[in-house]
């Protein structure tokens, strides 16, 4: 289907792989083509060249029940990326898609909570040693206390 698309040269896989256990097919995927805008005069009047895909992680029959759930809760029904970046239509995809990829990974990505540890005691001994210091170096400053 896409590879059609893109002609013969280039040669796309069939499966946009975000992580290990989660790959979302193509045809899942809805694609929109528009002029990009910007400088460039002819080329860019005349050419569909920004790329706009989006995907309905509502409806995606690709997604496990825990797999929607997380990106529904992070990134809502449908997930929308655009690439207008390059002159050419073909890398504007190519950065779409990977756009799309990191963005799915990152919602999917399991934060580990963070286990609370003690200050060692070399480190509890520095800050004091730190302390006495700095308090030495305060108490250098002053005038002496008898006057002379």
């Amino acid at each position: 289907m896409l590879a059609a698309a893109l002609g013969s040269v280039v040669s796309v896989p069939e499966l946009l792989r975000v992580t290990r256990s989660c790959a979302i097919p193509f045809d899942e995927l809805e694609w929109r083509f528009s002029g990009s805008g910007g400088p460039g005069g002819q080329h860019a009047n005349t050419s569909n060249t920004r790329v706009e895909v989006r995907f309905d992680v509502a409806s995606s029959p690709s997604l496990g029940p825990r797999q929607r759930a997380r990106l529904l809760e992070r990134l809502g029904p449908l997930v929308r990326v655009v690439a207008s970046d390059e002159r050419s239509q073909v890398r504007n995809r190519e950065l779409a898609l990977e756009r799309l990829r990191s963005r799915l990974a990152e919602a999917l990505r399991v934060q580990r909570e963070r286990r609370p540890t003690a200050p060692t005691r070399s480190s509890r001994e520095r800050r004091l040693e730190d302390k006495r210091r700095r308090a030495e170096r305060k108490r250098l400053r002053k005038p002496p206390a008898n006057g002379f």
